[in-house]
């Protein structure tokens, strides 16, 4: 398990589980497009597949991951097994009309408030490109975000993999496991939820210091 890239996607679970209660949203009937098909994007897409085979799009900077494109490396092409299964080509635009979420692991300024209008009733944003988002929390407030995460520390929300890792590695040591799989992140994912007692706009994660993440965490890793 690589801490940046696997508890950055466990993070993202567990921020998406409660923002889906917050816009009173199904998991599994959400349509995501993610943003950034490096390392986090690609553990993020794999996560969210395993937790409830959401409807995915991955989008990189030649476009949508799509069957006919004759550039894609193997991990890209392993995208293709569960995102895009309509195989819609062309630029990020075509596949975030009408989205649910939309989650950068990209670059700043990837993502307008015309783009976010087009998007479905009470978006939710997760622009995790640090320190300058795909865009700003206020913009994408404005253009009718119903719930924004970032990966900053001064703003709410911050997908910040160090809710996920330190328990991880505490239930591992603890309980002897060797391998941390799927199961495992998503078990993370679900106490990293759980411990926002009310999910609220401004909060779907817990603060990193709160003294039962990292107990808690270490219990369901066995």
């Amino acid at each position: 398990m690589h801490d940046d890239q696997h508890g950055t996607a466990i993070v993202t679970l567990a921020g998406l589980i409660n923002a889906c209660k917050v816009t009173g949203r199904e998991f599994a009937d959400l349509k995501i497009v993610i943003v950034g098909a490096g390392a986090a994007g690609v553990a993020i897409a794999k996560l969210l597949h395993e937790y409830a085979n959401p409807r995915m799009f991955a989008v990189d900077t030649k476009g949508i991951i799509s069957p006919d494109r004759t550039d894609l490396n193997d991990s890209k092409r392993r995208l293709l097994e569960f995102t895009n299964i309509s195989g819609i080509t062309g630029p990020m635009s075509e596949v975030l009309a009408g989205a649910d979420v939309f989650i950068g692991v990209s670059s700043a300024g990837l993502l307008t408030p015309d783009m976010i209008k087009t998007m479905a009733k009470d978006p939710i944003i997760f622009a995790l490109a640090n320190p300058d988002p795909e865009i700003m929390p206020d913009e994408a407030h404005q253009a009718g975000a119903a719930v924004i995460a970032t990966g900053r520390s001064d703003y709410p929300n911050q997908i910040n993999n160090a809710l996920a890792f330190p328990g991880i590695f505490r239930g591992a040591l603890d309980h002897h496991v060797n391998t941390i799989t799927d199961a495992h992140k998503i078990a993370a994912a679900e106490v990293i939820a759980s411990l926002v007692t009310n999910p609220t706009a401004e909060e779907i994660v817990p603060s990193v210091f709160n003294p039962e993440l990292v107990p808690a965490i270490a219990e369901v890793i066995k």
